[in-house]
C-alpha cells in the first residue's frame, strides 16, 4: 500500500519538476534580456512549484520514515526490494531525482547571473555617481576630481 502511494507521489512529481525546469531555463533568458516583466510572471509561477514539491517531499519522506526507512534512495531501494512496484519505484525516483538535480544546476546558474548583473549595475553606479577612479573625465574634457560624488543629474 505505502509503495504504490509513494510510486503515485513520485509520478505526480515529474511533470511540475520538468515545468520547474523549463521555468529556469526561461528564467534564464530573461535575465540575460533583463526582461522584468517576464521574471515577475516566472517568480509567481516559480515559488508555486516549488512549494508544492517542498510538499510532497515532505509527504515522500514521511512514508519511508514510518516504515522505519531511510527518505533517500537508500531507503527507497529497501522498500523496492519487497514491492511488487519495486522497479518503477526506483525508475521513477531517479527520474526525479535527475529533474531535481537539473532544476538546482540552472538555478545556481541563474544565481551567478544575478550577482555578474548586480556587480556590472553597482560598477556603472560608482562611475555615474563620480565614486569610481579619478582616471575619468567630466563634462569639461578634465580629469575627474577625486572621490567628489556628484548627482546623477550632473553625470
Amino acid at each position: 500500500m505505502h509503495d504504490t502511494t509513494l510510486l503515485q507521489l513520485i509520478t505526480d512529481d515529474l511533470a511540475p519538476a520538468q515545468q520547474l525546469l523549463e521555468l529556469l531555463r526561461a528564467e534564464s533568458l530573461a535575465l540575460h534580456g533583463r526582461d522584468m516583466f517576464l521574471l515577475e510572471n516566472i517568480l509567481a509561477q516559480k515559488q508555486a512549484l516549488v512549494i508544492m514539491l517542498e510538499q510532497r517531499g515532505r509527504k515522500r519522506s514521511q512514508i519511508l520514515a514510518s516504515l522505519n526507512l531511510s527518505p533517500d534512495r537508500a531507503g527507497l531501494e529497501q522498500l523496492a526490494s519487497h514491492s511488487s512496484v519495486g522497479e518503477a519505484l526506483l525508475t521513477q525516483g531517479d527520474t526525479l531525482s535527475a529533474l531535481m538535480s537539473d532544476c538546482r544546476a540552472s538555478n545556481e546558474l541563474n544565481g551567478v547571473s544575478i550577482q555578474y548583473q548586480q556587480a556590472t549595475t553597482a560598477s556603472q553606479m560608482r562611475i555615474l555617481t563620480g565614486g569610481d577612479s579619478p582616471a575619468l573625465y567630466d563634462n569639461r574634457g578634465s580629469t575627474a576630481r577625486f572621490n567628489k560624488p556628484r548627482p546623477l543629474s550632473q553625470a
